[in-house]
């Protein structure tokens, strides 16, 4: 695993973790749809990215004619 697929694990873990916590305290509730559910997506796609090396996004971007520099994290 490189610096960059370990950093965005932990990126999306941090993401996941603080909604949790934030349910858990009462503070939000995930129980009913809102917006911090693409926060949760975001998390888990940055996660799993990590693991996998598949990123959504660069697809897109790459599809949209952006060129990869070879160093982003999400360049697979």
């Amino acid at each position: 695993m490189t610096v960059n697929r370990a950093v965005s694990v932990f990126a999306g873990f941090m993401i996941m973790l603080s909604l949790v916590l934030a349910h858990f305290s009462g503070q939000i509730d995930l129980t009913k749809i809102s917006w911090l559910w693409f926060t949760a997506f975001v998390g888990a796609n940055l996660f799993q990215m990590g693991f996998t090396g598949f990123c959504p996004a660069a697809k897109i971007f790459k599809a949209l004619g952006l060129k990869d520099s070879g160093a982003s994290a999400c360049a697979g």
